[in-house]
């Protein structure tokens, strides 16, 4: 244990200090988190651009690339971030037969730990874990108060 909180642990055998910062003698891998698809998911990975004409706009829909009724299936890789102008003008069909390209190819993201840290500290209030974290803006900028 490097440090300790000041409330502690109490049980039928006495206190023991609560530990807050504990160092491993060997790394415990666990699996990635997968993220969930959803509406918000599939606009933030496309950052909220279309990906047929580029434009960026607030009031961005979904559109499957390979219709549903077709047999396109509702995943990473079938679902693009489309203004509401390219979604009419593609209007249930393939991107060939509607004669639109995609400026990239969908992809189920990968996750990436630092990008859910900064909120996870802010969740967790935890300032005696800065010590120990490599120096990241986005963490340093949280407010653990």
């Amino acid at each position: 244990m490097i440090v300790h909180r000041d409330e502690p642990i109490i049980s039928a055998g006495g206190e023991l200090e609560s530990p807050a910062v504990l160092r491993m003698k060997y790394q415990v891998k666990r699996p990635l988190p997968q993220l969930r698809l959803s509406r918000h998911a599939v606009l933030a990975r496309d950052n909220y651009t279309c990906q047929y004409c580029g434009v960026r706009a607030k009031d961005m829909t979904i559109d499957h690339v390979v219709p549903r009724w077709v047999g396109g299936p509702h995943t990473w890789d079938n679902l693009v971030a489309c203004c509401r102008r390219c979604n009419l003008k593609k209007a249930d069909k393939t991107p060939q037969q509607a004669n639109m390209t995609l400026k990239r190819k969908p992809r189920r993201p990968s996750f990436v730990p630092y990008l859910s840290l900064p909120i996870y500290l802010k969740a967790q209030s935890r300032d005696e874990w800065r010590d120990f974290l490599p120096y990241f803006p986005e963490v340093q900028a949280v407010s653990v108060a």
